[in-house]
């Protein structure tokens, strides 16, 4: 396993990526380094440590490709900015393709559902007579209407409690 620096590990985890673009894994490992080479028993007690120790992260195919680098800790939140970025630009063509026209179809039967419960059902018909069915459908209608907009509105309600509680 060989130690590289940051700029020549993302170059060769670049290319990982690309030789692995149809077939193969690459595997990666993030640990905290305890100690340099020194031995382990010297080693401060953990309870009382406050040092900030160093980042390992590894890399491999499983085959014959290993390499690693050492990140501080300092230096840490640029790395995975730069690491987050590399990883988007590999992984991201391979990703699946969004079915825009199922998202559309979603999005105006929701819209559908909600011009119809906004709109009051109008009963009318006689109640004795010809319209008698059409009115009883009718009554119905309106009272799963309004049992729907009860459950909308207190789910609404729990949602807006939750954020107010969330931050």
């Amino acid at each position: 396993m060989q130690l590289v620096d940051y700029e020549t590990f993302f170059k060769q985890l670049a290319a990982l990526f690309e030789a692995s673009k149809d077939k193969g894994s690459v595997w990666l490992t993030h640990k905290r380094l305890t100690h340099d080479g020194e031995d382990a028993s010297t080693a401060p007690d953990p309870i009382n440590d406050t040092k900030e120790y160093p980042c390992l992260v590894r890399v491999t195919n499983g085959k014959e490709v290993n390499f690693s680098t050492r990140v501080e800790a300092g230096e840490l939140d640029k790395f995975h900015a730069e690491y987050g970025a590399l990883l988007k630009a590999s992984i991201s063509p391979l990703l699946r393709k969004r079915d825009k026209k199922r998202e559309k179809q979603r999005a105006e039967e929701v819209a559908h559902r909600k011009k119809r419960l906004a709109e009051n059902v109008i009963v009318e018909g006689s109640k004795r007579g010809a319209g008698r069915r059409k009115r009883t459908r009718l009554l119905k209608r309106a009272i799963r209407q309004e049992e729907q907009r009860k459950r909308v509105h207190e789910r609404e309600e729990a949602r807006l409690t939750k954020a107010k509680a969330s931050p």
